[in-house]
């Protein structure tokens, strides 16, 4: 028979054993670190997904890092990498892509990961259950998924309803040639004293018109098809457009409002009636255009270079797999790639931050939930984007040292658009200059 000190000595005993049998399990779980470039709300929904996971099973714990910006995120990936320290999934921007690949035994191509660890339970890897137009971007030639899409974005059309209104203006045109009709009743009404604007003027106005244009902004299939790829947007129906916004400059159909996110105030204030800019802005867009009714609406095209559009391509980033690590690694980043498939956690992600959903399903899901017809405007992006096949020039751009290029473009565009250069000597330089930066990477990688 035990006296009390002999039952407290057993029940504490028996508490430390159930201590060291989770301790023994939570030490049994494979840890997989994800560094990524998702600050503040977005951040924190990074931390909601890994944690969801983390409780769904128990083999596997996903520990998100937060690194900086996209840049500085992609620099710490590759020195860490470089000293043998490289995290197993880094969240690589876009126009990264072309440095990744050209990253020799660096990366674990997504396909390759998930045909040799893909566990066999769950919903199998289905490279054609992704959007096509997402995908693409992140493909090799063979059409094999070289990394996880994750957040992408593409640019659409906000409008301001009540100045279109007042402008006598039903709807945004279809193409460029009548949105400037549309422009000029705006502004000659004193709807608004700014007919468009636009953000990240060299990804909407260069690098999405070609594609929606179906015009070639570099050769070698815009780099798809080779390092050994030059610019070319300078002897492109780009021309014509940039000297088209340029004009319009005159009259306040158009308003350079710089680069980036710059111009986002002209159309919040209620100065300009348009904004062009990303799909993944819906939420800014919906909590900073105050005191009036926003809509949505898809890209114009060029009636004289097209008679139907193209998608228009994407921004963003996806999930990069770096090699390096141990077989049990690479389980656990399989199993949660699985994981981030799944139509509920995509639609999920989709709905909460305005990217666009990578999978076909997880954008059904999110019509069946009555999410677009609450929201309206915010299927635009998605119908944009995979109505028709992509084309080489539509597939998206793989180009070296793309950051650089942008730059360069984003240079070139405000000296135009300040008088200081003609169009055409201004998209020359950017070209010549682009160029450079494009044997740089060629040199290196090629």
């Amino acid at each position: 028979m035990l006296n009390t000190r002999g039952t407290r000595h057993l029940a504490s005993l028996a508490l430390a054993v159930g201590f060291a049998t989770a301790s023994a399990s939570a030490l049994a779980a494979t840890e997989v670190e994800w560094w990524h470039a998702m600050g503040g709300g977005l951040g924190k929904k990074v931390d909601e997904i890994a944690a969801d996971f983390n409780a769904s099973q128990d083999e596997f714990v996903v520990k998100p890092v937060f690194k900086g910006n996209y840049s500085e995120t992609m620099t710490s990936a590759i020195a860490a990498f470089r000293a043998g320290k490289g995290p197993d999934i880094v969240q690589i921007f876009e126009v990264g892509t072309a440095t990744m690949m050209s990253a020799k035994g660096a990366i674990m191509p997504v396909h390759q990961l998930m045909a040799d660890y893909a566990p066999s339970e769950g919903a199998s890897f289905d490279p054609k259950a992704y959007l096509s137009s997402v995908t693409g971007y992140y493909t090799d030639t063979e059409g094999k998924m070289l990394s996880m899409p994750f957040n992408s974005s593409t640019p659409v059309t906000y409008y301001n309803k009540d100045m279109l209104a007042k402008a006598g203006v039903e709807s945004v045109p279809a193409t460029w040639q009548e949105l400037g009709d549309a422009l000029k009743k705006v502004v000659d009404s004193g709807a608004g004293s700014c007919g468009l604007t636009t953000t990240w003027p060299s990804w909407v106005m260069l690098e999405n018109f070609s594609a929606r244009n179906d015009v070639p902004f570099a050769s070698q299939a815009n780099g798809f098809a080779g390092t050994d790829t030059r610019l070319e947007f300078n002897k492109t129906a780009v021309v014509d457009h940039i000297q088209r916004l340029d004009d319009w400059q005159a009259d306040k159909r158009f308003v350079f409002g710089g680069r980036f996110d710059d111009a986002a105030p002209k159309f919040y204030s209620g100065e300009c009636a348009m904004m062009m800019g990303s799909s993944a802005s819906y939420a800014g867009v919906k909590e900073s255009a105050k005191g009036f009714e926003f809509g949505v609406a898809p890209l114009p095209y060029d009636s004289d270079a097209i008679e139907t559009p193209q998608n228009s391509i994407i921004g963003g980033a996806s999930l990069w797999v770096l090699s390096g690590h141990s077989d049990e690694e690479y389980q656990g980043v399989a199993k949660f790639f699985q994981y981030l498939s799944r139509p509920e956690v995509q639609a999920d992600w989709h709905q909460f931050t305005g990217y666009l959903p990578i999978t076909t399903a997880a954008a059904e899901l999110t019509r069946e939930q009555g999410f677009y017809a609450e929201n309206p405007g915010t299927d635009v992006a998605i119908t944009q984007m995979t109505s028709v096949t992509p084309t080489e020039n539509s597939k998206g751009l793989r180009l070296g040292n793309m950051v650089q290029i942008r730059d360069v473009i984003n240079e070139e565009l405000e000296k135009i658009f300040a008088g200081k250069e003609s169009v055409q000597d201004g998209l020359d330089q950017a070209v010549e200059r682009g160029n450079k930066l494009l044997e740089k990477f060629e040199r290196a990688n090629g």
